[in-house]
């Protein structure tokens, strides 16, 4: 049976409102200490430093702590034990990225050219944009248009960024490659990181005459509307993925997601707590003690409740599955709390009066003895 998963927070040592800069005063210190480097052949020390690099990509990518927050492990579609399913992860490229100067001195870092091609291909960017939508709709689900500012291949250069008629050279600097190999003498000897090259970006190529119409970037801006489905059931600060709708790859690299964060707006009459709802419903005296039938309204419509004989004001009553569905599982829903308040007339008239004191009377209740001795006029 795999190992289940040791929450991300604790294997950091943080709580879980730490900032981003406690995470990372927290993995530096976790790397450093069990940093294969500094433990040769410790497996141990291996598998610690794999799990506190695990838990900082997560937590030190918004998005991802957004979701770790929510859902937990389940979020990256894992069930326990070890690994990196569910996310791309580079415990090289995190560590070198974080400690560019942890291990070594100035005096003797360098860089030389790879020595081996690798494509460089990077992925891009994530793209969040914001939708806001009614409680009604939130209820329900529904579908949103939303326009965005997307990236898209420059016709006039066909991506290239070069002027039409002319092509990319090679990069000088990488020899090609697209990596560099950076040295420094750290505190366990000669480190050697292989990084993407600074001037082509890892490419391997260089644009000396740049195309006029992108500028050398190879995209242009371009305005589009894509219908989003909200799901049912979803909360003010969730997002919607939109996959591949996000900025375009490096050097072939497949494109980023589209993240459409959702803001539902508040109801007038019910008030929310997660998947169930609450509303307070007023009701006579006559309903309170003999009974009646009532007409409730809830996020479906309107529903008749029967309100037994001698219901007290404050009452709450449960109706099942009447509340707000589950986003992950429509087919189950939360529950809707009625609050029954016994409603005091202000103003009566004549026969109603006469009919209370008559009720009064029945009940054993005189007139107030007060009023007799004159306090009251």
């Amino acid at each position: 049976m795999a190992e289940e998963k040791r929450d991300y927070y604790e294997v950091l040592g943080v709580e879980k409102t730490a900032t981003d800069a406690d995470l990372k005063k927290a993995y530096r210190t976790l790397a450093k200490k069990y940093h294969p480097d500094a433990n040769p052949g410790d497996k141990a020390a291996e598998a610690k430093f794999k799990e506190a690099s695990e838990a900082y990509a997560v937590l030190s990518d918004p998005e991802k702590r957004r979701q770790y927050d929510t859902y937990g492990h389940a979020a990256f579609g894992e069930g326990g034990g070890s690994g990196f399913s569910g996310f791309d992860f580079d415990v090289n490229d995190l560590f070198g990225g974080m400690f560019g100067d942890l291990f070594g001195g100035g005096a003797a870092g360098g860089f030389t050219r790879g020595t081996r091609s690798r494509t460089g291909a990077m992925r891009g960017a994530n793209v969040r944009t914001q939708v806001r939508i009614s409680f009604d709709e939130m209820v329900k689900g529904c579908e949103k248009n939303i326009t965005i500012t997307s990236k898209e291949t420059c016709t006039t250069c066909g991506g290239s960024g070069a002027r039409p008629g002319t092509s990319k050279e090679k990069c000088t600097t990488c020899g090609g490659t697209g990596q560099v190999t950076y040295t420094q003498q750290s505190l366990f000897g000669m480190m050697r990181n292989v990084q993407a090259c600074p001037d082509c970006g890892g490419t391997g190529q260089v644009i000396k005459d740049k195309c006029p119409d992108c500028r050398g970037t190879g995209y242009r801006a371009e305005r589009k509307t894509l219908k989003v489905a909200i799901p049912a059931g979803i909360e003010t600060g969730q997002a919607v993925r939109i996959a591949g709708k996000g900025e375009p790859g490096v050097n072939g690299g497949e494109r980023g997601d589209l993240l459409v964060e959702v803001i539902v707006a508040n109801s007038n009459r019910f008030e929310r707590d997660g998947v169930d709802v609450y509303t307070e419903e007023k009701i006579s005296f006559p309903t309170a003690a003999l009974g009646g039938t009532i007409v409730v309204k809830t996020v479906d419509g309107e529903v008749e409740y029967d309100v037994k004989a001698g219901t007290q004001s404050g009452t709450r009553i449960r109706l099942r599955n009447k509340g707000i569905p589950y986003v992950r599982d429509a087919s189950q829903r939360g529950d809707h709390y009625l609050i029954l308040t016994v409603e005091t007339p202000t103003v009566l008239t004549g026969k109603q009066k006469e009919a209370l004191q008559a009720y009064a009377a029945a009940m054993g209740e005189g007139p107030s003895p007060h009023k007799k001795k004159g306090i009251f006029k």
